[in-house]
């Protein structure tokens, strides 16, 4: 067997991995066999790749290789071991732009070792060359924005700038010359490739991406993460495309054919078209609801929570980004385990966008060992509120804003949310009655059945066990 089809057979089998991953992650009870599918199946590629490139590479490439294996190597393992789970958005956006950055540097180097010199010797037949140029300028463009997106979702995610969106004039017009001006290019390039043209193709795409994402508000950044997860997956399937390896093409069009159905997911789920996202505008603080006088709050102190949980029923919790920031889901799930102990009904409530990242919540839960069985989605458990005694919302707000389906004015009118305020009585976790990420006010906190408990989530919610 040559070294060629060895490698071609190792990407098959990588690619199947990497299929059985997807399907494992689907569900939290195969989520760990999931993630150890797509460790085998990469180090199966990455094995097969670093083979079949030594192969024809000098001792200078080789030992070039080996150092930007060992210097990427330990840069993962030290993010890896350092980031926490409230850092875990923020580093994916920053992962989405390096695949970005690798898809720009890729089509780069294919024209510069092939429509460079065309003139004098190429392994391109003439009559392919058109087809390779396309597949140059289109790499090199999806890579662009995805890495200079990611940036900004990073910043964005990071709290290193703001998360209201940026609102040029005519900022929609913008986007879409960008793309005009892409076409435009693209068959310039394709008729008579040149540097120029290229350099050009990546200023439009860099200032496109940057100038997209910041367009885009906070409420909709779960979805943003999302949708940067697609582009990067594209971005690598074009890099697959140039590089002619099959395997790149196939884990890009799986990355981004299952990025752009979150996406969707994500979208339905805030009730928000993908264009409408794209177009920005939701997050944007100082809102018309922020005006409004809606009365006074009236806080409660962690005995008195106790005292309800102590004599409810059924209680069900809402955790949110708050949650995550406190790392209060070890108290949580011992609080889950004291109350279930005692008989109480306890369940937790998940919004499909909750946190900043979508599944942050489910996460967090089974990090702390919260059984499965206890943590439903937004559908399975909203009609349950009316007949619960005792709802935490823990730091969640905008996925409990009644605004959303009272307020047709609300910026977040017409996105599902969590009918906690049916409940008979609700505790709110907060640090101050500050608004949301979508810098939205959240009128659930002045309901009469509502009550504030402020302070750090985790120290609250040790306070409670506590006092049970």
């Amino acid at each position: 067997m040559t070294a060629a089809s060895a490698a071609a057979a190792a990407y098959i089998v990588a690619a199947l991995l990497f299929i059985l991953s997807l399907a494992g992650l689907s569900r939290h009870e195969t989520a760990k066999a999931g993630n150890a599918y797509g460790i085998a199946g990469m180090a199966i590629a990455l094995a097969a790749t670093i083979g079949l490139a030594t192969r024809s590479a000098s001792g200078v490439g080789i030992a070039l290789l080996a150092v930007a294996m060992v210097i990427g190597a330990a840069i993962g393992l030290w993010r890896a071991a350092k980031v926490e789970m409230t850092g875990m958005p923020e580093l994916i956006a920053m992962l989405h732009s390096f695949v970005g950055l690798a898809a720009v540097l890729v089509g780069w180097n294919g024209y510069l070792s092939v429509e460079a010199d065309a003139g004098e010797q190429t392994e391109v037949a003439t009559d392919l060359l058109g087809i390779h140029s396309a597949e140059v300028v289109i790499g090199v463009f999806i890579g662009a924005v995805t890495f200079t997106g990611s940036i900004v979702a990073f910043l964005k995610l990071s709290g290193r700038i703001k998360s209201n969106p940026l609102m040029l004039p005519s900022h929609n017009l913008l986007n879409l010359g960008a793309l005009v001006v892409f076409a435009v290019l693209t068959v310039v390039f394709v008729v008579e490739p040149n540097l120029v043209v290229l350099s050009a193709v990546t200023l439009v795409a860099l200032a496109l991406g940057w100038h997209l994402v910041a367009s885009i508000g906070g409420g909709d950044m779960p979805v943003v993460v999302s949708m940067l997860n697609s582009y990067s997956g594209w971005a690598a399937a074009a890099s697959g495309f140039l590089l002619g390896n099959d395997l790149l093409i196939v884990t890009g069009a799986l990355v981004g054919s299952s990025g752009a159905y979150l996406s969707y997911i994500m979208c339905k789920a805030m009730n928000r078209s993908f264009l409408s996202v794209i177009a920005g505008g939701f997050g944007n603080e100082g809102s018309v609801s922020d005006d409004k006088d809606y009365g006074e709050h009236t806080e409660i102190s962690a005995e008195d929570t106790a005292d309800l949980l102590r004599d409810a029923s059924s209680v069900i919790i809402t955790p949110g980004y708050g949650m995550a920031v406190a790392q209060a889901q070890g108290a949580v799930a011992e609080l889950t385990r004291k109350l279930r102990a005692k008989g109480v009904d306890v369940r937790f409530g998940i919004h499909p966008v909750a946190g900043r990242l979508p599944g942050h919540m489910n996460v967090l839960l089974a990090e702390a060992k919260v059984p499965y069985d206890v943590v439903l989605e937004m559908d399975e458990i909203n009609d349950d509120f009316a007949g619960t005694d005792v709802v935490l919302v823990i730091g969640a707000n905008d996925t409990v804003n009644p605004a959303a389906t009272e307020d047709p004015g609300s910026p977040i009118a017409g996105m599902p949310v969590l009918t906690v305020w049916e409940a008979e009585r609700v505790v709110v976790f907060k640090r101050s009655m500050s608004t949301g990420y979508a810098g939205v006010q959240n009128p659930l906190f002045f309901r009469e059945n509502s009550r504030m408990l402020f302070g750090d989530a985790r120290e609250r919610v040790e306070d409670i066990l506590r006092a049970l």
